[in-house]
């Protein structure tokens, strides 16, 4: 017969809880009754249980002792002390020896039922609840989707997108979690379109009429938050998706007050020399070729292509008239440049504006495709997304943020577009200057598939400059990668499940800008 759960009570006053016992049993629990820790500790030798409830004060071996033979023989078991005792020693040593509850006697049978229930069924309990919710959200996901949703409402819907998987990932549940990426799959798809048809457009009046691209990040977002003697820092983690901000605002909120939550849209390509250079610059690459044609780098010429930040930053400071504020500009690249931001950050506090460029995230996702291990360790959105908050939590970056959290000091964090796992090849021909990314492409006699593709035949319609008189510029919809015939089978073997970035994508180009404040 199944059970709710097998439970093994020790207790040398056993027979005095026969009527707890039975309490458990007619709620559905499996109990095994046994007076002291010696039997308690052979009978787990032979018999696997779910929970120890277990006695703190017997004779002969008393609870804390059988706790720590317990644990060396099953580490995970979960074990409920019940102690007639509350002295603080104790429950230290209980609790450093890692029990996951305790209760103190005399207990009443709900008491030990909810500590089972929280033990043995919180993971189901909280599965259930998350399913039958998204469930009812289902539809009013897929009605938004099929309403001509506009920009904002985009962000809107794939925020909610993001709440869900991160609920559905807490939950454990494989089925609702293949739901929700197919309920992504169709959004992507109707996304790709949205943008398809409107995008150009948005382009022609400079981003005025359409949603907030890169190039007007910084006017929009962080300018009117910079005041002379209020010190301020912009931290611009490359590659952070809005799903990874999420996950990681629960550490970040332990030291700062989150005052504004708001996305913006990442230009085409969301590539870190066409983005990040719009957002420091505060113009689209193709005004950025105009105005500093030799600091300007296309993808097929030689040389940096995000050197020149600091000096863009510094012209748009004064388009803007806050050249008078104090400021600087830190790029960190390595763990050397994080240490040094980590041990100098109160240095920072006398300026009014501090950008720190940060750059582990995008380095993680091209690591990934390269090395096995890592492709091991974040095999999908789950596990990468662990292993960016697994970062985050012990890098200098939080580190430092957390010794100037008792400042009066503002954090703008942001980044300069996402990642997607690219699931699905399309193959394309192009000429030796043709660029190498997966998700966008510029070069002369391009050949690809059009039904996978945002084509610009002039780059100009896209804010792009225009490296060579027939050059064009593509960009890959969905989970698509663009691979050359070559060796096609190979590559696609190589890149299929990795994480890139340069297409349209919700994931790429709807990204994270927040505001916060230290408590």
């Amino acid at each position: 017969m199944n059970t709710q759960g097998d439970i093994l009570w020790v207790d040398d006053e056993i027979d005095s809880l026969k009527s707890q016992i039975m309490f458990l049993t007619n709620k559905g629990y499996s109990v095994t009754a046994l007076s002291n820790g010696y039997d308690a500790l052979e009978l787990l030798k032979e018999k696997q249980v779910d929970v120890v409830l277990l006695d703190e004060s017997m004779p002969g071996i008393t609870g804390l002792e059988t706790l720590a033979r317990i644990k060396e023989q099953q580490p995970t078991l979960p074990v409920v002390m019940i102690t007639k005792n509350e002295a603080e020693n104790i429950m230290e040593e209980a609790l450093g020896s890692q029990i996951t509850d305790y209760l103190i006697k005399p207990v009443n049978p709900n008491q030990v039922l909810l500590s089972l229930k929280k033990i043995l069924e919180g993971k189901r309990l909280v599965s259930e609840k998350t399913t039958v919710a998204y469930q009812q959200d289902f539809r009013n996901l897929f009605m938004a989707l099929n309403d001509g949703p506009g920009h904002e409402e985009w962000k809107e819907l794939y925020k909610r997108l993001v709440y869900w998987e991160l609920e559905i990932s807490r939950s454990d549940s494989p089925e609702m979690m293949e739901i929700l990426q197919n309920q992504k799959s169709e959004a992507n798809t109707e996304f790709y379109k949205y943008i398809s048809k409107n995008y150009a457009n948005w382009i022609k009046d400079n981003g005025k009429s359409g949603p907030l691209f890169s190039h007007r990040l910084f006017e929009t977002k962080i300018a009117p938050h910079l005041q002379a003697g209020k010190s301020t820092f912009l931290v611009v983690v490359d590659n952070l998706r809005f799903d990874h901000w999420k996950a990681l605002q629960p550490t970040i909120s332990d030291s700062f007050r989150v005052m504004e939550e708001d996305m913006y849209y990442s230009i085409l390509p969301t590539a870190t020399q066409y983005c990040r250079n719009a957002i420091f610059a505060g113009m689209l690459p193709i005004d950025i070729e105009k105005h500093f044609p030799l600091e300007w780098k296309n993808d097929d010429e030689d040389g940096g292509k995000n050197l020149y930040e600091e000096k863009f930053l510094a012209n748009q400071l004064k388009h803007l008239k806050l050249d008078k504020l104090k400021w600087q500009y830190v790029k960190i690249t390595n763990n050397d440049d994080a240490k040094i931001l980590e041990d100098n950050i109160h240095n920072y506090l006398t300026n009014d504006l501090t950008v720190v460029v940060y750059n582990f995230v995008d380095m993680l996702s091209h690591a990934r495709t390269e090395m096995e291990v890592l492709k091991e360790l974040a095999g999908d959105e789950v596990s990468y997304r662990s292993l960016v908050t697994s970062w985050f939590e012990h890098s200098p970056l939080h580190r430092a943020l957390r010794k100037i959290a008792d400042k009066n000091i503002q954090v703008l964090m942001t980044t300069d577009h996402g990642s997607v796992r690219v699931k699905t090849p399309s193959k394309c021909v192009g000429d030796r200057q043709t660029t190498s990314n997966l998700r966008y492409k510029h070069g002369r006699n391009l050949q690809f598939e059009n039904r996978d593709v945002l084509a610009f035949k002039d780059p100009k319609m896209a804010g792009l400059p225009t490296p060579n008189v027939s050059s064009s510029f593509i960009f890959a919809k969905e989970d698509v990668f663009l691979c050359y015939p070559n060796n096609y089978n190979y590559y696609v073997n190589y890149y299929r499940n990795t994480f890139q970035h340069g297409g349209i994508s919700l994931e790429e180009m709807i990204v994270p800008v927040v505001r916060m404040e230290s408590k």
